[in-house]
């Protein structure tokens, strides 16, 4: 059953998506942020092997990468020949190696913060498998703290959020706060197409649909989606539908498309207040 379902899609979808990357790839490498694991196996069903890579300016790029006939969608490998990676106990990526740089030029204290007895201090959390593959679960500087003491790290639940329409940017809140909850905007194509579909105008203004019964339970599924990945004390409670987008140009994104959660924080500080607010 299987083989003929893949034989439906490779007719379907597979060999489409090859002809576009040119015909011939079979192998490609992904890097700067992690895949999400779906996607990785789309591609492996198509054909193609995504061998995923490791490492930061400091450890002089890769630290870890897929190795050859090993893929294992979800991680980012396993460490370079020469390199240890550990983890410490706060969950923090530790590594060592001939690639870790020797310091910070001029700037001793800084550099003594990230290297302790040769190992370097990522600033990254992550997980060691028995095999010794390395997976990234998030930031360790983005760690959110609820007032009841426990530690919440926001990648996890971002990621699966903006992997559902209609969600387009979203940040997840909670420091110092009694829940978790989250920040969403819509994906304008994905709204542009529920409008279509359902007849509406196309310039329906966000204030409106953000209201509107059947867009909040299509957020409400994507945020259901989010919180099967972690406990519950760790899952979003309640969210909001926030107008405007996350973009480079206004601030709220960096170059590399991560969220600015500080400028997101102040520039929806309203918004924030509300989902912790009583009354609502």
């Amino acid at each position: 059953g299987t083989r003929l379902a893949w034989g439906l899609y490779d007719l379907l979808v597979y060999r489409r998506v090859r002809k576009e990357l040119g015909g011939r790839l079979r192998y490609a490498i992904s890097g700067g942020s992690p895949l999400d694991r779906r996607l990785n196996l789309f591609f492996y069903a198509a054909g193609i092997v995504v061998y995923e890579g490791y490492g930061l300016t400091e450890t002089s790029a890769a630290a870890t990468v897929t190795p050859p006939l090993g893929p294992r969608p979800g991680t980012v490998g396993r460490p370079v020949p020469g390199t240890a990676v550990r983890i410490a106990d706060d969950g923090e990526v530790l590594v060592k190696g001939d690639i870790v740089f020797g310091a910070y030029w001029n700037r001793p204290e800084a550099t003594a913060e990230v290297l302790r007895d040769g190992w370097f201090a990522t600033g990254d959390l992550g997980r060691l498998d028995a095999d010794g593959y390395l997976t990234i679960v998030g930031r360790k500087k983005d760690i959110l703290i609820t007032s009841g003491g426990k530690n919440v790290s926001p990648a996890p639940l971002e990621d699966r959020l903006r992997s559902r329409s209609p969600v387009g940017q979203c940040m997840v809140v909670g420091d110092g706060r009694r829940y978790v909850a989250a920040l969403v905007t819509l994906d304008p194509e994905a709204v542009a197409h529920w409008l279509a579909v359902r007849e509406l105008p196309p310039d329906a203004p966000t204030a409106r649909l953000r209201e509107h019964p059947e867009l909040v339970a299509a957020v409400q599924r994507a945020v259901d989606h989010a919180n099967e990945a972690v406990s519950q004390a760790e899952a979003i409670r309640r969210f909001r539908i926030v107008e405007g987008e996350f973009t480079e140009e206004n601030g709220l994104l960096t170059p590399s498309l991560k969220v600015r959660r500080a400028a997101v924080a102040e520039a929806y500080a309203h918004e924030i207040e509300a989902l912790y607010d009583e009354e609502r």
